[in-house]
């Protein structure tokens, strides 16, 4: 064989051995327990003691009619009124949105809306006096950006300023559940008793998502499969009984207030907050909870928009899981654990080599000159057996979960068609570009300020008319 040769069979061979470690990642997240919000205990819950939920809005630039759509859902809550609060949190300077929620304050009378000042206004103090000295708080007491209060400009700064400002008003009023949600989330009824009753079994709980407008465009589609594959099917995995780092997926959360003043708040140096605070509270002690009812969101409806969304989820990702788990104390076995989390992300980059590579193994396989050795075929064979499994839960999931946004047979057929595997593997191989983007911006230290996706009010109509609840039942 010539030299050629040799290096196409020694990397055909690291990929699969690489392949099957990613694949054995996965079993074993599969073989973590769910801990489930159980609603049956709802009934046993006193009115009188639910707990006050504040429901946190951070926008930017948003158009009005995706609000609207928005608060149309949270209309529809089934919650006592004066246990729970809503509160859209706009930058000050963000005149058009501010004066969009304005005027939705009159259609909306449970709307409150609370202006985010710039960090060089006084009223800031109440973080800072916070931050001085709590060590959970590693960024703002030691390292490069000690004492730095410029914080950079971004949802992550408007829920920390939201987050302490409720809090010292609430001071001596008991604690009290933070809740928050995107632009475009549209939470179902029970949203907030979901948290009522989960609170009592688990410290932080999570919604799953699901995506309204999957069967808008190609792009949709893809996008909105990657929620089924991670949120509605790997990731209430992490909740392990309490066993495993777990992140939050930066909406449809819920935290108790106490416990997130106690371990710092969040963390405004990193690009998106949802990973982070996770490990944090992990950390100490605090046990997940997922909550099976999904909060309804939009997808981006183009590439474009999509691969600006996910980089930042990676440069996120990258972020965590580096000086924090340093600063947090986790162990060498716990930080293996937390890039587990991430790793099966960081495979779909062995597409880049493993997809072209395995075209040329299966080409000189048919033409019989192949000079792979047989352990290394079956290997592949091994692998292939194990994609195919997955690919069927992966499938069972959609099937199944789709439901409440297209209760249509014939439609959710038509859904899986547009994520049929070839078309999989195309769109794997795409998340090459925002993974290699945002280890960009990992490396160089950007994506601090507010890159946001945009939002078109994708999911008017099935909000509107109610029908996800409809579906449910």
């Amino acid at each position: 064989m010539g030299i050629w040769t040799w290096i196409l069979v020694y990397v055909f061979l690291a990929i699969q051995i690489l392949y099957l470690l990613a694949m054995l990642i996965d079993v074993y997240f599969y073989t973590r327990p769910v801990n489930h919000v159980d609603m049956s205990q709802l009934k046993d819950i006193p009115e009188e003691e639910y707990p006050f939920i504040v429901l946190f809005y951070p926008v930017l630039r948003e158009h009005e009619e995706t609000m609207r759509t928005t608060f149309h859902s949270l209309d529809r809550i089934d919650y006592p009124r004066d246990k729970y609060a809503v509160v859209a949190i706009p930058n000050q300077d963000d005149r058009e949105t501010v004066a969009s929620l304005r005027k939705l304050q009159t259609e909306f009378s449970f709307l409150d809306v609370m202006e985010i000042p710039p960090t060089s206004d006084p009223s800031w103090q109440v973080v800072w006096d916070a931050w001085e000295g709590n060590p959970h708080v590693y960024w703002f007491n030691k390292g490069p950006r000690a004492g730095v209060r410029d914080l950079p400009p971004k949802k992550t700064r408007q829920l920390i300023y939201a987050f302490y400002t409720v809090h010292q008003q609430r001071a001596g009023k008991g604690d009290f559940l933070v809740n928050y949600i995107d632009a475009d989330s549209a939470p179902l009824t029970d949203h907030f008793k979901a948290g009522a009753v989960g609170i009592r079994q688990y410290d932080v709980l999570q919604s799953t998502n699901i995506a309204g407008n999957l069967l808008k465009t190609l792009p949709s589609s893809w996008f909105a499969f990657d929620h089924i594959v991670w949120d509605a099917n790997k990731y209430g995995h992490l909740t392990a009984n309490g066993k495993h780092p777990y992140w939050v997926l930066g909406k449809g959360l819920f935290f108790k207030a106490s416990d997130l003043f106690e371990f710092g708040g969040f963390h405004p140096w990193i690009t998106i907050e949802d990973p982070e605070v996770g490990l944090r509270l992990w950390k100490n002690g605090k046990t997940l909870g997922l909550i099976d009812a999904p909060l309804v969101e939009e997808v981006p409806e183009t590439f474009g928009n999509g691969i600006t969304q996910r980089k930042r989820w990676v440069a996120g990702f990258f972020q965590s899981l580096n000086v924090p788990l340093k600063e947090l104390g986790y162990t060498r076995m716990e930080r293996i654990k937390a890039w587990m989390n991430f790793l099966p992300c960081m495979s779909l980059t062995l597409n880049s080599i493993g997809i072209p590579i395995g075209i040329w193994a299966a080409i000189v396989w048919w033409q019989g000159t192949s000079p792979l050795p047989t352990w290394s075929l079956w290997l592949a064979l091994v692998n292939a057996i194990g994609l195919s499994i997955m690919f069927l839960r992966f499938y069972y999931v959609a099937w199944t979960r789709t439901k409440v946004v297209i209760p249509s047979a014939a439609s959710r057929l038509w859904y899986l068609l547009r994520v049929n595997p070839v078309f999989l593997m195309i769109f794997w191989f795409i998340w090459i570009i925002p993974l290699w983007l945002g280890w960009r911006m990992y490396r160089k230290d950007t994506g601090l300020v507010w890159e946001r996706t945009k939002k078109i009010n994708a999911n008017n109509d099935i909000v509107r008319e109610n029908r996800v609840e409809a579906n449910l039942r």
